[in-house]
């Protein structure tokens, strides 16, 4: 097996390590709910190192972008957690069915053993620990890999859950791209993972050789749509600030636009308006997020040559001359408007600041164009026409929708996340991220008299009756 570093054991090694001491005591609601006010406690008392951690790993991100986008989501997912989880844990009352009379059923749902969790580097606490809360909220030990791409903000990870689990509750695993393909084919009980579609497959391939059930959380083209109906300077605001909160490297933002023909130039016009509002002087650029990497520069760089070579108008909704110097990687938000379908903005997952415009003529048209492609992770739906937002709710399927906004509806603790399709399979946060991690066990109780004392061979006289009365009532 593979040794991220020195200082870590074999994983396969703690891999039984942490299935050992499942087996032999799995941890109760008490145990639970102290794990979590544990984390709780430990993650609020360190979130300026975690701060720190991330902006040292991404070479600059905004501070409020981290308190926001990785602290106060955890934090919420975890008071939630705790607000619910007895009830959740409740057996649920089932109907055992006059024929089975007399009789009792219910759903229990019992921890599941060792989870694996594979997190990303565009949020490397949120989508590490979010998961992992729901993981031990239903009882369950834990397995994390965080991405290598983040090493500080890991091992940061490393130490925050060092510090709240026992190594036989909770493990880490730190080591690239290697170690994940190992990771990956721990016989787990379950395994969860955030990533890329491409990244997503492999991940389920070296699942599937133990059967090990598997929750993706991917990505893909997640449109906003602004309908005909829609408050243009309202629309523009707010997906100003889905698209560019953490410089666009979010799973759920707004990965294109699809507008009215006749207010495109509009909407460019309010966009580049807002953008020049919140980004200028040291301020500004204090809460402007760079490129993670050198890798992800120079492919949204490429994006962008895809789209000059192919003609398409470019517009800068930031001067990239008022960039700070001596800031690594920061890229200028940039729209593109009506890119062909075949461009490489169109047909890549963007995660940066680089925001196709599409123009359409009819509503109908828009949604089409959305329903001809993958399933999206989020939609977006623009409009003050109720009609307008139906006819788009009705048609698209996508992993979630806000209407109105953008990323809201992720910080909503009490609505599952999850994609469809090509943007992933399963959900997790709140009630949902707890039967996740959960088998939903079916348990009847008989009691007496039983009907299995008479319908047994030989089947004549009185059993062939009954037989025959329980099909004929069905």
């Amino acid at each position: 097996m593979l040794k991220p570093n020195d200082s870590q054991p074999d994983i396969g090694t703690t891999f039984e390590t942490l299935r050992a001491a499942w087996l032999e005591t799995r941890p109760a609601y008490a145990q639970r709910v102290d794990d979590l006010k544990r984390l709780q406690r430990a993650f609020t008392g360190r979130l300026d190192e975690m701060v720190e951690a991330i902006s040292a790993d991404f070479g600059h991100r905004s501070r409020h972008e981290s308190l926001l986008g990785e602290g106060s989501v955890v934090l919420s997912e975890i008071k939630h957690t705790l607000r619910k989880l007895k009830s959740w844990m409740k057996p649920e009352r089932r109907s055992a069915g006059w024929k089975l009379l007399p009789a009792s059923a219910e759903i229990r749902h019992v921890p599941l053993g060792v989870v694996g969790i594979i997190a990303p580097w565009n949020y490397p606490v949120n989508l590490a620990l979010a998961p992992l809360v729901a993981a031990i909220a239903a009882g369950n030990h834990v397995f994390l890999k965080p991405s290598e791409h983040t090493p500080r903000t890991a091992t940061f990870l490393q130490s925050l859950l060092a510090d709240v689990f026992p190594p036989s509750r909770v493990a880490v695993a730190q080591g690239g791209a290697e170690l994940s393909a190992t990771f990956s084919e721990l016989p787990f009980d379950h395994l969860f993972f955030t990533g890329s579609t491409a990244v997503g497959r492999k991940v389920m391939a070296a699942a599937a050789r133990n059967l090990t059930p598997v929750t993706l959380e991917l990505g893909g083209k997640s449109p906003a749509i602004v309908a005909p109906s829609a408050n243009l300077e309202r629309a523009a605001r707010r997906i100003a600030t889905g698209k560019f909160f953490n410089a666009g490297q979010t799973c759920i933002a707004p990965d294109y636009v699809l507008v009215p023909r006749d207010k495109r130039d509009e909407l460019v016009r309010l966009l580049k308006q807002e953008v020049s509002a919140r980004y200028n002087g040291k301020q500004g650029f204090d809460d402007y997020t760079s490129i993670v990497n050198d890798g992800q520069f120079a492919r949204l760089n490429g994006l962008l040559d895809d789209a000059a070579t192919r003609g398409h108008e470019q517009v800068a909704l930031l001067d990239a001359a008022s960039l700070p110097a001596g800031r690594q990687r920061l890229l200028a938000p940039t729209a593109v408007l009506d890119p062909a379908p075949d461009s490489a903005v169109m047909r890549d997952e963007i995660f940066g600041p680089i925001l196709p415009i599409v123009s359409y003529g009819s509503l109908d048209e828009a949604v089409a164009y959305v329903v001809e492609r993958d399933r999206p992770l989020a939609l977006y739906c623009f409009g003050d026409d109720k009609a307008e937002i139906e006819a788009m709710l009705q048609r698209i399927v996508a992993g979630g929708v806000c209407v109105n906004d953008t990323l809201y509806q992720f910080a909503c603790a009490d609505l599952p996340f999850g994609g469809v399709g090509a943007s992933g399979m399963g959900h997790y946060h709140g009630r949902e991220g707890f039967l996740t991690f959960s088998k939903a066990m079916p348990v009847l109780r008989k009691y007496e008299p039983s009907a299995s004392d008479l319908i047994r061979p030989p089947y004549k006289g009185l059993t062939d009756w009954l037989v025959r009365l329980v099909t004929k009532l069905h």
